[in-house]
């Protein structure tokens, strides 16, 4: 487990499954994830959700997203590591609208960065976001993210994002002696 300001992050666990089921067949959840809702019943996903996570492949590293008293309220992830260019994608879902706009998606971003930087060799961190969500490039952008092209994928329009492992400690460098303040209150994710 991984604690943090606000959150604390863990690996998932079955009992996740009915929160998950919730978040994937919500129409406005999917929006945000650039994919459908999800239209299969809860006892086929759970079947399908015990196998996942049985079988995570070693290049993907799930965390359910608590707050501090425990309460599932999202996901993050990072994942297709690619060891021979030491970069991975990174992935958050907060599901639990009573938690948007409260910098729970913050904390949780920049405790994930923060673990894949000190636990891993991989020097870049990329994301994909939707070209017409500004809120949430705004908050990547305050963790530390910057633009670095666009892509199309299955239709969508999404904006591609990266931070380079020097730039994250750089970061950390001046956030620690006072000289950054914006690190904080990423509103959109």
């Amino acid at each position: 487990m991984i604690i943090a300001n606000k959150v604390r992050l863990r690996e998932k666990r079955l009992a996740d499954a009915v929160d998950d089921y919730a978040w994937e067949i919500d129409p406005e959840l999917a929006k945000l994830d650039a994919s459908i809702p999800l239209a299969i019943s809860f006892p086929q996903y759970l079947s399908e959700y015990a196998s996942g996570l049985r079988h995570l492949p070693p290049t993907r590293h799930l965390f359910a997203i608590e707050t501090i008293d425990g309460n599932h309220i999202g996901n993050c992830v990072y994942y297709g590591v690619d060891e021979a260019k030491s970069e991975a994608e990174l992935g958050i879902m907060i599901g639990n609208r009573n938690y948007w706009n409260e910098g729970y998606g913050t904390d949780a971003v920049t405790t994930l960065i923060n673990h894949i930087f000190s636990e891993t060799r991989l020097i870049r961190i990329y994301l994909k976001t939707l070209d017409w969500n500004t809120r949430a490039q705004e908050c990547f952008q305050n963790c530390g993210f910057t633009p670095c092209g666009h892509v199309v994928k299955d239709g969508y329009n999404l904006v591609l994002m990266e931070l380079q492992r020097q730039v994250w400690e750089r970061r950390k460098t001046e956030k620690s002696s006072g000289l950054l303040t914006n690190f904080e209150n990423c509103a959109s994710i």
